[in-house]
């Protein structure tokens, strides 16, 4: 792909790289800073071609994977620059920005008004959230289910995870954007909405939110020696109630519930028509049915505006 688009005389950018070896990959990274940067300033086209290992389709042990990179594929695709231009954007040069509704012809909206099929209790045009714990507690699920039901509901959405090799007991969190509007990257920052499902963290993400953000923390209290934070929060004891229900891995359902009640930025049903898509099990379904009505219950009881 690379040379084949260095034949055009669009490109301003065009790099492959390999994740073959950690020098490799820092150039890797390198090369993609520099392409989203090319792209955020509206100079021109970007590519950045990426020779990356897969061990679970090939088959492979990781380090094997990353030498048979090495060994056979950069010799048959050699890493180098192709194409590395800084042209002057004027008025007249600059690129013509078009929605994907103009593209393809579809009728537009006005950017953010609500479509016809959203009833929402708060207005919003972007809503972002970070959802963090270990591995194991459902915090992937929980943004998958909220980044769908965005989409469902006519939403732009982005969800993007970040987890270790730990994997189960090791930290885990992603990103989730809910937006009228086209987003831009899925990496959030600062988000307006932190839901914490362990004390780790809480004290690892929440200096992050905005003074107008929230954080949702799975628990009855912060713990005293975390000092003041930074904007509003709302203690939910997920796990004990998850105990309750007899079913102890709906805890993140319980502070989705919670979420929603508190956000009013997606239906409740939405959501559950979600979670039917993606649980088999009759017994678990109803267990997830039941949490979302219960986070829903104990935000509008115990933390009511």
């Amino acid at each position: 792909m690379a040379e084949l688009l260095s034949t055009l005389d669009a490109p301003a950018y065009i790099e492959r790289v390999a994740l073959s070896d950690n020098k490799n990959i820092m150039k890797a990274r390198r090369a993609i800073r520099k392409a989203l940067e090319i792209q955020r300033e509206g100079i021109d086209f970007s590519f950045v071609e990426i020779l990356s290992p897969c061990p679970t389709i090939w088959g492979m042990d990781p380090m094997p994977a990353r030498k048979w990179i090495a060994e056979q594929m950069i010799p048959v695709f050699p890493l180098q620059v192709f194409r590395d231009h800084n042209p002057e954007v004027t008025a007249e040069t600059a690129p013509l920005q078009r929605s994907v509704e103009e593209v393809v012809g579809l009728p537009t909206e006005k950017a953010g008004e609500p479509t016809e099929k959203t009833n929402y209790k708060h207005d919003f045009h972007r809503l972002t959230l970070k959802i963090a714990g270990f591995g194991g507690q459902g915090v992937l699920l929980l943004g998958q289910l909220l980044a769908e039901a965005g989409m469902r509901e006519g939403l732009e959405v982005s969800w993007l995870p970040s987890y270790g090799p730990e994997m189960r007991s090791g930290s885990t969190h992603c990103h989730v954007c809910l937006s009228r509007e086209r987003i831009g990257s899925p990496l959030i920052s600062h988000p307006d909405v932190l839901i914490a499902m362990n004390e780790i963290s809480l004290r690892k993400f929440a200096a992050a939110a905005p003074s107008s953000g929230l954080i949702l923390y799975n628990g009855t209290d912060v713990p005293p020696d975390l000092g003041p934070l930074p904007c509003e929060k709302i203690c939910v004891p997920a796990s004990e109630i998850a105990d309750k229900l007899g079913c102890a891995i709906v805890a993140n359902m319980v502070l989705l519930g919670g979420f929603l009640e508190n956000a009013g930025c997606l239906e409740p049903s939405t959501a559950l028509a979600v979670l039917q898509t993606k649980t088999r099990k009759i017994a678990l379904l109803e267990a997830n049915r039941k949490a979302l009505e219960e986070g829903r219950k104990f935000v509008s009881t115990e933390w009511a505006v």
